[in-house]
């Protein structure tokens, strides 16, 4: 009987029609996602996790038992929701990973760091000068606050990402401006020394890079390269002794390029393959030393916001760098750089729920004190909805950058799409919650002294560098659709043993037509989350069924020609983002209803409220998927954008016809 279920099941009968794509070739299919006219596509971040799953996806394929399959399933909770699965591991319950300890030295760290942007730094007058004052930079660096999370032997202060997530949180609630030159040394300067250093190279730099005595910077993007880091034009060619490279061309935009000593520097570099013979190029990154001689960089360039760090570009010619100073291996740079900006994401996402206190807090302050037509303003509804909803956006913000700082702290080694969606969601409601804020404080919020304008300038950097949102979106749904495409690979393998692999696919079978037919496939948070929030769990847990479905439909539809339907990945992305803000606000208020907070209660209404809302616009935004509409309308989209590109600008007519 199950094998005439397995032989003539329509489910089963859809994913074998994958086959003739995705086993076609000797790649794997969810390799082969990610290339598009032979390189990596766009978001070339996927192609750092490619060789990471390459082995266990193989594994994965050839598993005939249930037990081996569980063996090899991650533990992320991004990863899991793009098969339709819920895995709690890494998000309920909500992590405590400090011990008493690194607790108290935190708090200890968190007084005089408050106290120091409160009444020695200055916001203003940075960006007056477009420069952070001496003095300030001065007392940032007898604060240690250049080498936040440097090994405390090697002359930092040796913090955890969560405890370091806290400190970052204080310095983008007062000064995003402070927030990049700090960021931009550390989050990604010499992070690539801190996670790819040898022994040597870890001593010979990070003594001075922790105390400030030479600053760092990260150099990636060049004017032919912004988010498609793979068409770098700078090179470094090994020399016939192959003791050293010399690297030569240009990079542009780089903060802390006017300050820095210490360069993190990437560039192809010709390979040669020991087995065919063939030059390749592949990037290799490099520990370059200004003292190296023949690098130099352009006058700070003038921007819109955060004029408070420096941002310069950056040339090397001709420029002798020792083989020892190869971060990582040679031709492995692409990697060295994706799991830098992966690794610091989680940052940015603490400084902007700092940011959404400071601004939050301005628009409290004049609202709760503004009257108008004979009542404070707090009580008009259109003014509660937007507090409401700042508040939410600030809580979710929070959330997820400790979750994710959590998991780091944990071990955790899958954690890349989580950050990529912390990095997308911070800098977008960042950005909204302070429009909010202006329109709240009215023409006092436009005004210059109010402080909240030079934030609104300040902000809108965040959704462009560490990968532009767009870019990121895509990078979230790619690597969600790889996984998904990785489990429909497993399952073409195990039909060709359907008696060895009975339990599984019954299994298998069962949860599609349960789908299919509009009924719950067996997921459930209950006794996970708190009882108070069983109602927002279980939105959770259908809005993941709806979701794993229309990405299983989706790739079973296009096959590897995913990577090119744009508009069905940035609605997936979208969902992913809220189906992943939706469990981190659940995990955080079931531990405040569960623990007796005094803000147990009003967390519960904010977690409430977030998933009412977010489980309805993921079921549109999959029902739109599923629709013949959503055809026409991508068409229409794409045709609009043609005509105007074409055109040079808008296509109608004047309506007066002059």
């Amino acid at each position: 009987m199950l094998l005439r279920k397995v032989g003539f099941s329509p489910v089963f009968s859809t994913a074998l029609r994958l086959a003739p794509s995705a086993s076609g070739s000797a790649r794997p299919a969810e390799s082969s996602l990610f290339t598009y006219n032979g390189r990596p596509y766009a978001s070339q971040a996927a192609e750092a996790v490619l060789d990471k799953h390459a082995t266990g996806s193989e594994t994965a394929a050839k598993t005939s038992t249930d037990k081996k399959t569980s063996d090899l399933e991650s533990k992320s909770f991004a990863v899991n929701m793009f098969k339709g699965q819920i895995s709690t591991a890494q998000v309920f319950p909500f992590p405590s990973v400090m011990n008493e300890e690194q607790t108290q030295f935190l708090s200890e760290l968190v007084g005089p760091v408050a106290k120091f942007f409160e009444t020695v730094n200055d916001p203003m007058k940075n960006d007056e000068l477009e420069k952070v004052e001496d003095g300030t930079m001065e007392g940032l660096k007898e604060m240690g606050a250049f080498g936040l999370q440097v090994p405390s032997h090697l002359g930092g202060l040796g913090l955890t990402n969560t405890q370091y997530a806290r400190l970052v949180e204080i310095v983008g609630m007062h000064d995003l401006g402070v927030g990049i030159t700090l960021g931009a040394h550390q989050s990604i300067g010499f992070k690539g020394i801190l996670l790819f250093g040898n022994k040597q190279q870890k001593e010979k730099y990070l003594p001075k890079l922790a105390t400030g005595e030479t600053i760092a910077a990260f150099c990636l993007t060049e004017p032919s390269s912004g988010s498609d880091a793979a068409s770098i034009k700078t090179v470094a060619v090994q020399s016939d002794c192959g003791q050293y490279f010399t690297l030569s061309g240009g990079k542009i935009w780089i903060s802390n390029g006017g300050l820095a000593e210490i360069f993190t520097v990437f560039a192809k570099t010709p390979i040669k393959d020991k087995t065919t013979g063939e030059v390749k190029d592949k990037i290799t990154a490099f520990i370059v030393e200004r003292g190296f001689g023949g690098v130099t960089h352009g006058p700070p360039e003038k921007k819109m916001g955060i004029k408070a760090s420096n941002t310069a570009e950056v040339h090397f010619d001709a420029v002798r760098v020792p083989l020892e100073n190869v971060l990582g291996e040679v031709g492995g740079g692409f990697k060295v750089a994706m799991n830098i900006l992966n690794n610091g994401r989680f940052g940015m996402a603490a400084a902007l729920s700092g940011t959404m206190k400071g601004v939050i807090s301005k628009a409290v302050d004049h609202a709760a004190n503004r009257t108008q037509f004979g009542n404070k303003i707090h009580n008009f509804g259109v003014i509660q909805e937007k507090v409401a909803r700042m508040a939410m956006m600030q809580y979710v913000t929070e959330s997820m950058a400790y979750m994710i700082s959590a998991n780091m702290d944990m071990g955790a080694s899958e954690f890349q799409i989580e950050a990529a969606i912390s990095k997308i969601f911070a800098s977008e409601a960042a950005w909204t919650v302070t429009d909010e804020c202006i329109q709240i404080m009215g023409g006092m919020g436009f005004m210059k002294d109010a402080g909240v304008e030079r934030v609104m300038r300040d902000l809108r950097i965040f959704r462009i560098f560490e990968g532009t949102n767009d870019i990121l979106r895509l990078f979230v749904a790619l690597n969600g659709f790889q996984n998904a495409g990785k489990q429909l690979k497993g399952l073409q393998h195990a039909l060709k043993n359907p008696i060895g692999n009975a339990g599984f696919l019954a299994g298998e079978i069962s949860k599609r037509a349960k789908r299919k037919a509009g009924l719950s496939s067996g997921l459930s948070l209950h006794g996970t989350v708190h009882p108070e929030l069983a109602e927002s769990g279980e939105l959770l847990v259908k809005a993941i069924e709806q979701f794993g479905g229309v990405v299983e439909d989706q790739l079973l539809k296009h096959g590897k020609k995913i990577v090119d339907e744009q508009f069905v990945l940035k609605r997936v992305s979208d969902s992913a983002i809220d189906l992943y803000a939706m469990v981190v606000v659940l995990s955080r208020a079931s531990r405040s209803l569960s623990q007796g907070h005094s803000s147990a209660q009003h967390e519960k209404v904010l977690c409430e409220t977030w998933c009412l809302e977010a489980h309805d616009r993921i079921m549109n935004d999959m029902k739109a998927l599923q629709s013949s509409s959503s055809k026409r309308l991508f068409k229409n989209l794409r045709a609009i954008s043609t005509a105007v590109v074409e055109n040079g600008g808008v296509v109608s007519p004047h309506p007066l016809g002059f």
